[in-house]
């Protein structure tokens, strides 16, 4: 492995942390923003997370307003939890045998997660679209098309993977 290799990985590590922390505090700052705009103070929805105002939904229905924010506290911790074993592939990937089974069952894991997220997603997505419909502003993009997506791509990974493990089992047993 080249210097080069090893200082991009490096790098990759600490971007796969800076993703992780960041995810963690925002949807920490919507938990909070949530509670606070549920007991303390509802102008707290106006600006739950980096300007996203939901008020005009808080003013609807709290009953609402409360299942769509669980879905965006629910949708963001699962992408946290997916930077999670990111951050813990970067850790444990050895490039000298990059095929290992625990780094498959990560990938697996991962994939499943995405796979939750996306339909998380796009219920979220329906719930909105069906709230807009009862002419309440909605300004959240859930962005399930793209989350799918991206699970089939770490699925179709994660198969690739799968045989690579064999291969190289397979390969260390010839040796």
């Amino acid at each position: 492995m080249t210097a080069n290799t090893s200082f991009i990985l490096k790098t990759m590590n600490v971007i796969f942390w800076i993703i992780f922390i960041g995810l963690c505090i925002k949807a920490g700052s919507v938990l909070f923003s949530y509670i606070v705009s549920m007991g303390i103070n509802p102008i707290a929805s106006h600006n739950l997370d980096r300007g996203l105002n939901l008020s005009e939904l808080y003013a609807f229905s709290l009953t609402h307003y409360s299942i769509l924010v669980v879905m965006l506290i629910g949708l963001t911790g699962l992408k946290a939890y997916i930077g999670y074993w990111v951050v813990k592939i970067s850790l444990e990937l050895k490039m000298e045998k990059p095929f290992s089974k625990a780094i498959q069952n990560i990938i697996i894991k991962i994939s499943q997660i995405a796979i939750w997220a996306g339909l998380l997603a796009a219920i979220a997505q329906a719930y909105s679209n069906w709230l807009i419909k009862k002419n309440v502003a909605i300004p959240i993009d859930w962005a399930y098309g793209e989350i799918l997506f991206f699970a089939g791509v770490i699925y179709f990974i994660a198969q690739v993977f799968k045989k690579g493990t064999e291969l190289q089992t397979e390969n260390e047993l010839t040796i």
